[in-house]
């Protein structure tokens, strides 16, 4: 699993930097980068976590699960129970997804990332319970960093870049706006989360 500053992320500026709507946001994050934390399993407990809940209560859960377990690690968290797990704040359905992957990790974990393309590795995540669209691409770019994700499931995706485009009304339109920032749009996605919140989001 890749580690800190993904190696593209230098480029993935400069090239946004181009951008009219975009540069003045990328201006004013120099130094900062998406960063890889090399724990793909931590990032899908992560992600279920913060499905659907705000940043604050997630971070809340995040923190009772850790003091619980220890380190997310699929063999810590698959030596508790489903009720130890759902203590923590969780709910039913979201204690069964992580339990359903950390009582089989291999299955979820031991695949060749950096040889698929993101659409092999989006039907692989799709295919475990839990893991829908903006779960999956919430993985692909924390977890695998990934440089070309957008997920216009993400709430905060679509409001940022209305800002930037008035004009863009629907999914559609802002699916749209966001293909000029290929290759590097999930360095795109970065920025425009920096303009809701200056602290960067992780999971």
């Amino acid at each position: 699993m890749p580690v800190g500053k993904p190696d593209w992320w230098d480029a993935a500026r400069e090239f946004l930097l181009q951008d009219e709507s975009l540069a003045s946001v990328v201006e004013k994050h120099p130094d900062g980068f998406l960063s890889g934390k090399g724990d793909l399993f931590a990032t899908f407990v992560n992600s279920i976590v913060g499905q659907q809940i705000s940043v604050i209560a997630a971070d809340a859960i995040w923190n009772r699960l850790k003091e619980k377990v220890g380190e997310i690690a699929p063999q810590k968290i698959s030596s508790y129970s489903a009720e130890e797990i759902a203590a923590c704040g969780l709910t039913k359905s979201k204690t069964s997804y992580i339990l359903g992957v950390a009582n089989n990790p291999d299955e979820f974990l031991n695949r060749n990332f950096s040889e698929m393309s993101d659409e092999e590795i989006h039907k692989h995540f799709i295919t475990f319970r839990g893991i829908g669209p903006w779960t999956s691409e919430m993985l692909m770019i924390f977890g695998l960093l990934r440089p070309d994700v957008f997920s216009i499931g993400d709430i905060g995706l679509v409001k940022a870049v209305k800002i930037l485009h008035p004009e863009a009304e629907t999914k559609e339109d802002v699916l749209s706006i966001a293909e000029k920032w290929r290759p590097y749009r999930t360095a795109a996605a970065w920025y425009l989360w920096r303009m809701l919140d200056p602290v960067p989001v992780a999971y």
